[in-house]
């Protein structure tokens, strides 16, 4: 099975693999050659890859998509770092933390743009 892994702009990993263990929004979930083609949403986690002949490999994902179509698996990401699993388990925190970060600043945003449209919605009504 060929795994693919992309990044904005460069493709991070790109390798034959016997297996595929992904952390999706369900849980995690393993792909072998054989099993059916699907597609899946990823949270910030270990994806988990055994090359033939070899152990486990480990790389941290900031979420993303993974679609397996036939023998190829794709993930897409918008950052993926390989190494040591104690290593990365912090570079997970550090992505949860900044998806928090960037969801707090979101919401702030969606929380001004809403009252700026009450307040021109009585402003308008006002002058009707």
């Amino acid at each position: 099975m060929k795994l693919k892994v992309f990044q904005p702009f460069d493709v991070f990993l790109d390798e034959v693999v016997d297996q595929v263990v992904a952390e999706g929004t369900e849980g995690a979930f393993g792909l072998r050659p054989r099993h059916l083609d699907m597609a899946a949403a990823l949270v910030p986690g270990i994806l988990t890859y055994w090359p033939p002949g070899g152990g486990e490999i480990f790389i941290a994902v900031n979420g993303g998509i993974l679609v397996k179509q036939g023998d190829t698996v794709r993930v897409a990401t918008r950052m993926a770092v390989s190494g040591e699993l104690g290593g990365l388990h912090e570079t997970v925190s550090r992505f949860v933390n900044d998806m928090d970060e960037r969801k707090r600043k979101a919401r702030s945003a969606v929380a001004r743009l809403e009252a700026d449209f009450v307040r021109r919605f009585v402003e308008f009504g006002k002058n009707v």
